[in-house]
C-alpha cells in the first residue's frame, strides 16, 4: 500500500516548509482583490503564510506577498487581513 503524499507550502514570514492544510492562502483574484482563502480553493495567484499573527507581520514587513503576488499592496488591506486571520485562526 503506497502512502499518500501530503502537500507542502512554504511560509512566506518565516520560510518554513509546513502541510498545505496547515496553512492559510492569500489570493489575488483575476479581478485583482487580494483576499484571505481558508479554504485554499478560490481561484487567483496565491502565497502562503502559517496560521500566526507573527508571520503574517513579518510577511508584510519583508513584502513577500508584493514580490509572489507580483502587485502593489496597500496598507489597507494588510489591516484587513490581520483582522481576518485573528478572527478565523
Amino acid at each position: 500500500m503506497q502512502n499518500k503524499k501530503i502537500p507542502m507550502r512554504m511560509c512566506s514570514g518565516c520560510k518554513e516548509h509546513l502541510p498545505k492544510k496547515d496553512m492559510v492562502r492569500v489570493v489575488r483574484t483575476p479581478q485583482g482583490e487580494i483576499v484571505l482563502d481558508l479554504t485554499g480553493k478560490k481561484s487567483g495567484r496565491g502565497a502562503y503564510v502559517c496560521r500566526s499573527l507573527d508571520c503574517l507581520k513579518k510577511a508584510r514587513k519583508i513584502r513577500a506577498f508584493e514580490r509572489v503576488l507580483d502587485c502593489p499592496i496597500p496598507e489597507e488591506v494588510y489591516n484587513r487581513l490581520e483582522e481576518e486571520m485573528s478572527e478565523g485562526v
